[in-house]
């Protein structure tokens, strides 16, 4: 099956911005499912701007879209981008982060920050 083909530009920002090893695990989890800041918050040792950063990044090349609830704001893959099937190619080479993912619905922070 033919995939639409991306220009060599936008390929190339995809892979530099995906290049960062912390957005690179954010879009796998997000690969599994949606999560909120507060969800990010606990499994990378980083603060909640430096998450808010990295998601702003992913948001603003396309890779993410966000909704809001409430107060709070959900972040999911952008499957209807044209890159995504390209995300989806680098994405199964990369490990699942199902430890992760076990790590936040056990710690459960949407309990404590209201999500």
């Amino acid at each position: 099956m033919m995939q639409s083909s991306v220009e060599i530009e936008r390929s190339a920002n995809l892979l530099k911005i995906l290049g960062d090893k912390t957005r690179l695990t954010m879009v796998a989890m997000l690969k599994q499912r949606e999560c909120c800041v507060c969800e990010f918050l606990e499994v990378f040792e980083m603060s909640q701007p430096s998450i808010s950063q990295h998601l702003r990044k992913l948001k603003d090349a396309g890779l993410v879209k966000e909704e809001r609830r409430g107060q709070w704001i959900y972040y999911s893959l952008n499957r209807e981008s044209d890159l995504f099937g390209l995300i989806e190619d680098i994405l199964a080479h990369v490990p699942e982060q199902t430890e992760k993912i076990k790590q936040i619905i056990k710690s459960n922070p949407t309990l404590r920050c209201g999500c």
